[in-house]
């Protein structure tokens, strides 16, 4: 599993033209499942992002996270996190969890948030989607 953490001052993700999913400032995560993939390994994902301290204090330090400043997350799903580009100019997918798989551990990490955070927003599973953002540092973390 890979989350890629974006810390944004506000993102949105628009499927047909159609925004579901609109953040102010927190988190754009993108969540990649892979074919061995747990709801364990997505708890310990989701402690770990909730708890990160990537966000300033008074005196400049990150030592804030999302619940410190009221911080919104918008998760979107995203297999090319599983892109292997090792061989030729195309890249393989072979890594990235079945669909059923990935859209099931992709819903119980949206809930597992709704649980410690108060806004939490998200894209359409399998759709082809628009995000928008403006990135806040910028400030990229990767999970795995």
């Amino acid at each position: 599993m890979k989350f890629v953490i974006q810390r944004v001052e506000h993102a949105k993700v628009t499927v047909e033209g159609e925004v579901t999913g609109s953040i102010k400032k927190g988190f754009l995560v993108f969540v990649g499942v892979g074919n061995e993939d747990t709801k364990e390994e997505a708890d310990r994902l989701v402690k770990k992002m909730i708890g990160l301290r990537i966000f300033e204090d008074e005196n400049g330090k990150t030592n804030l996270a999302l619940k410190d400043i009221g911080g919104e997350l918008l998760i979107v799903s995203q297999f090319t996190l599983y892109a292997d580009c090792r061989k030729g100019n195309r890249p393989s997918f072979i890594g990235a969890g079945n669909p059923e798989l990935a859209e099931e551990l992709y819903e119980y990490i949206i809930a597992e948030c709704r649980k410690q955070v108060e806004v939490v927003e998200h894209g359409v599973f399998g759709a082809e989607m628009k995000v928008e953002l403006l990135n806040d540092g910028p400030f990229t973390i990767l999970l795995d």
